[in-house]
């Protein structure tokens, strides 16, 4: 089982922005913030639904983060409780500089229940909300 991950976008600032919004309709929100003032360089900001963060966004002055090019390979899906959390998130996800990468909709090769949308976010990161419940 996975206790947490997380990825380090080239601009913090715009990643808690486009995650702020797109994590809100899934019930997911800040819960943690370590600043570089307080650790000697590494920034990170951890999401979670209670007080346990489980995904991260980082940067860290004491080592340098190359410039994505493209995808950067990373897939993250975040379960949502509804099919129209599922919606809310991909709307709030595009608002929020978020590319299309498949709309809201079943994809029944999975399963009949398998709700999902995809979208890129700034740093070339595929970011899914998933509902696998029937409704």
């Amino acid at each position: 089982m996975i206790d947490h991950m997380g990825v380090s976008p080239r601009d913090i600032e715009s990643a808690r922005r486009f995650y702020d919004a797109a994590l809100e309709p899934l019930g997911i929100s800040k819960v943690m913030e370590v600043k570089p003032e307080q650790s000697g360089g590494y920034h990170g900001i951890g999401y979670g639904t209670g007080r346990k963060p489980f995904f991260w966004l980082s940067r860290d002055r004491r080592r340098a983060i190359p410039e994505a090019s493209g995808g950067t390979g990373i897939h993250i899906a975040f379960e949502a409780k509804s099919r129209a959390a599922v919606d809310a998130f991909y709307v709030a996800a595009i608002a929020h500089g978020g590319r299309d990468n498949g709309p809201p909709g079943i994809r029944a090769h999975y399963h009949p229940a398998y709700y999902a949308a995809f979208v890129i976010d700034p740093d070339g990161v595929n970011v899914e909300a998933v509902c696998q419940r029937p409704e």
